[in-house]
């Protein structure tokens, strides 16, 4: 069972997997503090000084200054502010997911389709490129033979 086991945890999908969500997880809280300490700052500048991440609607009637205010004295908020944050997050994230994927089928479309047919060859005579059915060198004149 241990032998299975360590024949399974080593395959390489297994491995690739693993090295993926490492790779991934850390890529996200680059794309979050990307988010969250250069991006929004400049937008909340534009919008008029709007911090997102202290934008929230108090559901408990009372009136707070910060959100973290309002979640120490327990009242119930939406923030949407932080809510923003996050889809932007992923929308980064996603899209450079989608350049990664896109750049991965290209590749293995080259691949698949392997080296393309010749369709040209040298004269052997005046070492000009002509056609693969060529006859004739255009260039020098020689005949070839059958192509």
């Amino acid at each position: 069972m241990l032998k299975e086991f360590r024949e399974f945890a080593l395959r390489g999908n297994v491995l690739d997997l693993a090295i993926g969500i490492i790779i991934g997880g850390a890529f996200g809280q680059i794309v979050t503090s990307f988010v969250n300490d250069i991006l929004m700052p400049p937008v909340g500048l534009l919008l008029g000084n709007v911090d997102f991440s202290n934008l929230f609607i108090n559901l408990s009637g009372g009136r707070f200054d910060s959100l973290a205010a309002a979640q120490e004295a327990g009242a119930a908020t939406i923030n949407y502010g932080l809510f923003v944050s996050t889809v932007i997050d992923f929308v980064i994230v996603a899209f450079a997911i989608f350049l990664l994927v896109r750049q991965v089928n290209r590749l293995q479309r080259r691949e698949e389709e392997g080296p393309a047919e010749p369709t040209t060859k040298g004269c052997p005579y005046c070492l000009s490129t002509i056609a693969l059915q060529a006859t004739r060198c255009p260039h020098c004149t020689s005949e070839l033979g059958t192509a």
